[in-house]
């Protein structure tokens, strides 16, 4: 009955370890997500700045 419980509370940290690496994984996703989508707009609004200053001259 020992051994028993030992294994299962050993699948249970082992279940719980995994679970926190994917809520992490998801997190970094998202926050890479949020970065590029950030990066994009900053380099479209740069572009359109450009083509304003071209006009310009």
């Amino acid at each position: 009955m020992a051994s028993f419980k030992k294994s299962f509370e050993g699948l249970k940290s082992t279940s719980q370890s995994a679970a926190k690496g994917v809520t992490e994984s998801a997190a970094a996703q998202e926050a890479s997500k949020q970065a590029q989508e950030t990066i994009g707009r900053a380099a479209d609004k740069a572009s359109d700045t450009i083509k304003v200053f071209g006009q310009k001259l």
